[in-house]
């Protein structure tokens, strides 16, 4: 264990912070949750469009992998339900079309990958450490985000076409162009996580 008063003021700051974070009321984390959502909406819309696929380039992956170490073991995920369920309501920030376009099975994918890394997070302490973070948000990117991503852009091929596309003109619509950018995004991420969340710190030291 850490001594809380040992410390640089940064460190402090992150630590007391995320432990506030984790002790507000189910309604002021419902309000957080509403923000991070609110986010997910404006990184959709800065996005990148590539003409051999539906699916375009964004920023969104990065907040949805900060989701859940801000927001915690359930509130990361219930962040990017709200985010989904507006979207369905008809307010217009998803990058793609809607949840049953070609991009919807990575809008699924999202609030997998919040829930798991705000369990992972909060349960599993040693795990708050870089080579952790960056080797846990390398598996809920391209594990729990883009299969889902790619299986719905299959069945929606079928849909259009009556036949699911190949493997290879698969991965090439829905992954290996996005290999480079997604690996970026997972290592400013893994930092943040990691300046921000505390390790191992006796609480009761705080002062």
């Amino acid at each position: 264990m850490y001594n809380v008063k040992e410390l640089d003021n940064f460190r402090k700051t992150a630590y007391l912070v995320f432990e506030w974070s984790r002790s507000l009321t189910a309604a002021k984390k419902f309000v957080f949750a509403l923000g991070m959502a609110s986010v997910m909406g404006l990184s959709a819309q800065v996005k990148v469009p590539l003409p051999w696929t539906p699916v375009p380039i964004t920023m969104q992956t990065f907040f949805v992998l900060l989701a859940g170490v801000l927001l915690g073991r359930r509130w990361g995920g219930v962040s990017q339900i709200i985010y989904v369920g507006i979207g369905m309501l008809g307010v217009g920030w998803f990058a793609g079309s809607s949840i049953f376009g070609p991009t919807g099975g990575y809008l699924i994918g999202f609030i997998i990958a919040a829930f798991f890394l705000g369990y992972v997070i909060d349960t599993y302490v040693h795990r708050r450490n870089f080579v952790s973070i960056l080797l846990l948000m390398l598996f809920a990117t391209f594990f729990l985000i883009y299969i889902p991503g790619l299986i719905q852009v299959g069945f929606y091929f079928y849909l259009i076409k009556g036949s699911f596309p190949g493997l290879m003109p698969l991965l090439i619509m829905g992954f290996l162009p996005f290999i480079p950018g997604a690996i970026i995004k997972v290592v400013l991420a893994a930092a943040v996580a990691t300046a921000i969340i505390p390790k191992n710190i006796d609480s009761s030291n705080l002062s």
